[in-house]
């Protein structure tokens, strides 16, 4: 399985209009293309940074929609203002405790390491960190995704409120400083999003 993420620094007060945007234009064109497995959009409405991905059945179907995806990247672009960039990724964990409600948030933690060990670090974490995850009182899912070209990772927790995302923050906070020293992680950015459009129909891997 295979994703691609935009991620749009937008200006804060035309977030709305880019949501409405993604949903009723982006979404349905997308979910019509070959091998498409569906759509998710975070927002911060406070700093305007939003993320995009799209999930994919192979590398080839997210290869061959990129030119077809270009056109409506940049109207929604348009729409919310500002600056964008994209990543592609190998998605190497999805595990659901239980689908994300409406008012779900997430803590996405960017990394780099070892393109080398990014086999070994899914199986730790999948060992090591999700039953743990599972016990944290609003805990919904994780995916984890990595590049590795350039070693680069994406891990994204959604919990079922904004509260349950902070009163997680303590015990995360453990988890993820023991892994990244075990694994020679780097952490390079965090951030908290609300989640404002989940339609992932990506299988359970863990």
């Amino acid at each position: 399985m295979y994703a691609r993420s935009t991620t749009v620094h937008a200006d804060p007060q035309r977030i709305d209009a880019g949501i409405a945007n993604v949903r009723d234009e982006v979404m349905p064109a997308v979910q019509s293309m070959p091998g498409c497995m569906g759509l998710s959009m975070l927002c911060d409405r406070d700093s305007g940074r939003c993320i995009v991905t799209t999930s994919w059945d192979s590398e080839e179907s997210m290869s061959a929609s990129r030119e077809a995806v270009r056109a409506m990247r940049q109207q929604a672009v348009d729409v919310m203002g500002g600056q964008f960039d994209v990543q592609e990724w190998e998605i190497t964990v999805l595990h659901r405790a239980h689908q994300a409600p409406e008012g779900a948030c997430c803590r996405v933690t960017w990394t780099r390491g070892d393109p080398a060990r990014m086999d070994d670090m899914t199986e730790t974490f999948r060992t090591g960190i999700l039953p743990r995850l599972d016990e944290i009182p609003g805990f919904c899912s994780v995916s984890s995704m990595g590049d590795r070209q350039t070693g680069m990772g994406v891990l994204t927790a959604t919990y079922d409120d904004r509260s349950s995302l902070e009163r997680s923050a303590e015990a995360v906070r453990g988890m993820r400083e023991q892994f990244t020293q075990q694994m020679g992680l780097e952490v390079t950015d965090m951030a908290e999003f609300e989640l404002v459009i989940h339609h992932l129909r990506v299988p359970e891997m863990a």
